[in-house]
């Protein structure tokens, strides 16, 4: 009976974190709450198993429902809608926050050879790699680089580099860090923007991530034709951030699991705070993670080509 009533007690951690995702509420505690749910599918998982090891029925009825629900709220985040891809060529993207202190050239450079990309986007280039950068990115003849700023965790670029010709696309957003260009794909002309949003509160301000997002909308409207948003948007699809870019661009995110942060976690334990959004106008065909490259965020390989109609059922 003790175990049962532990067992049960122990589900409503998972329980709370899946009910405030469900609930679609903005409040800054709530939205707090919702993105833990890769963490609470993780740990009720454990807790069901737990429970048929030591063959109590009633637990396992308990906390297998608390991990449906779990599920049911994780879905959106994890299984999102790819767009039905058209025959023809596609390309690759490589998203990753460098993190501004790492200086791991050998590791960065092996990721993203790994990768095979198309197109790299990265974020927080500190002074320890920005150096290394022309090395890293030889493969990669067309470049954007921003200005070195300061702020966050320290003075850094962004960088967009292609095997296609890219052109700058302008991006001043007030409130954040952000890089846009237009690549000649071969799937044609396509945006590509890198943006790192700030930490949610408790750890700034509590308006600070809206007021980006707000701002990054505002620039979607100006943009024609398909385009792609990666960076660390340091929220996961399924919370507030990723329902006002839903609701308000229409842009869909790619699957997010396994987890991109904090990348000393196993991947599946991990949350997905590294984003990939998309316009309708392409389709995901595959989502993974790349090789480690020195960051506390693991990198993301998405691939897209042109999205069809689907075909009526």
């Amino acid at each position: 009976m003790f175990l049962t009533v532990a067992l049960v007690l122990l589900s409503g951690g998972p329980l709370a974190i899946a009910v405030a995702s469900l609930s679609a509420i903005g409040h800054r505690w709530v939205d707090i709450l919702a993105q833990f749910v890769g963490p609470a599918a993780v740990g009720a998982g454990l807790l069901v198993a737990t429970a048929l090891v030591l063959r109590l029925r009633a637990a396992t009825v308990a906390t297998g429902l608390v991990g449906f629900i779990v599920m049911v709220a994780g879905s959106p985040q994890w299984f999102p809608t790819k767009g039905w891809p058209a025959d023809g060529p596609g390309f690759t993207l490589y998203s990753a926050n460098l993190f501004v202190q790492n200086a791991d050239l050998p590791a960065i450079g092996t990721s993203i050879r790994q990768a095979n990309a198309d197109v790299v986007v990265l974020m927080e280039v500190g002074d320890a790699a920005r150096p290394g950068l022309d090395t890293v990115l030889a493969a990669y003849p067309h470049r954007i680089v921003t200005p070195r700023r300061a702020g966050g965790a320290g003075p850094s670029v962004f960088v967009i580099a292609s095997r296609w010709p890219l052109t700058e696309r302008r991006i001043e957003l007030m409130y954040m860090f952000a890089i846009a260009g237009e690549v000649q794909t071969p799937a044609g002309p396509v945006t590509v923007a890198g943006v790192h949003l700030t930490r949610p509160w408790p750890y700034q301000e509590q308006w600070g991530q809206i007021l980006q997002t707000q701002d990054l909308i505002d620039w979607l409207a100006t943009v024609d034709g398909p385009v792609v948003v990666a960076g660390d948007f340091n929220s996961v699809s399924s919370a507030r951030i990723g329902r006002m870019l839903r609701r308000e661009t229409g842009l869909v995110a790619a699957p997010g699991w396994p987890g991109t942060w904090p990348s000393a976690l196993p991947a599946w334990a991990g949350i997905t705070i590294d984003q990939v959004y998309r316009s309708p106008e392409l389709a995901v065909v595959e989502r993974r993670l790349g090789r480690p490259n020195g960051s506390d965020h693991r990198p993301v390989v998405t691939r897209f080509v042109k999205a069809q109609t689907p075909p009526a059922a």
